[in-house]
């Protein structure tokens, strides 16, 4: 598997050193990520609770897990304990039964505002319009920590990508303002394999990245 190693250095070289790699192995073997994980990465991503638990047990433990797909509240005690980032944090239903299990856990949990920026209505994520009243009523949660935004972006042009990702970094920017003990803006979460050298140029603080990594999956 040289190939993943080969693609991650390539990656990396093109990354500024405040950039996060986020090497998301949702369907990837636990070899594929043992491979990544050699070339001295630890920041991986699934988008499926229960494949997230399966890696989380069957591999090392100082892997940092973010989870950066659409999160039902009833499987939301399964990940307690589990994750480094929840990234998809989209609705107030779900802030109330994370904060609950996090709660009797005893934990403080780190998630992201997970912003449908391009108001697409097929997709989760916070309409940006909702988004002052939502920081309002979260910044109630003693057990949720704020550290910043993601985004999935519309699939268009890259001019069309870049307005995207310049309307994310200005919220980021505006929301600085806004900081507590529990809500701050230190990540910006937006780019993937097709489009995240213009993320970056637009701000981004953190890609997920999973074919241009691992290649294409067997099941694609």
């Amino acid at each position: 598997m040289q190939d993943i190693q080969d693609h991650l250095r390539e990656i990396q070289q093109e990354l500024p050193p405040h950039v996060q790699l986020i090497a998301v192995s949702k369907t990837r073997t636990p070899e594929e990520i043992l491979e990544a994980y050699t070339a001295g990465i630890r920041d991986f991503g699934e988008n499926k609770v229960q494949e997230l638990v399966e890696k989380y047990e069957a591999l090392p433990k100082d892997i940092r897990w973010h989870f950066i797909g659409s999160l039902q509240t009833n499987k939301v005690r399964k990940l307690m304990g589990k994750t480094f980032l929840i990234q998809s944090l989209d609705r107030w239903n779900l802030a109330l039964e994370l904060e609950k299990r996090a709660g009797d856990a005893e934990l403080v949990l780190d998630v992201l505002l997970e912003v449908n920026i391009g108001e697409e209505p097929q997709k989760g994520g916070i309409i940006p319009s909702d988004l002052p009243d939502f920081i309002e009523k979260i910044k109630t949660l003693k057990h949720l920590r704020v550290r910043g935004l993601m985004a999935i972006i519309p699939q268009g042009s890259e001019a069309e990508n870049r307005v995207h990702f310049q309307n994310m970094n200005a919220w980021f920017e505006k929301l600085k303002n806004e900081e507590s003990e529990r809500f701050t803006m230190e990540i910006l979460s937006m780019g993937m394999s097709m489009d995240y050298k213009t993320a970056v140029e637009e701000g981004s603080t953190m890609i997920r990245v999973g074919t241009s990594i691992f290649g294409q999956r067997n099941n694609a």
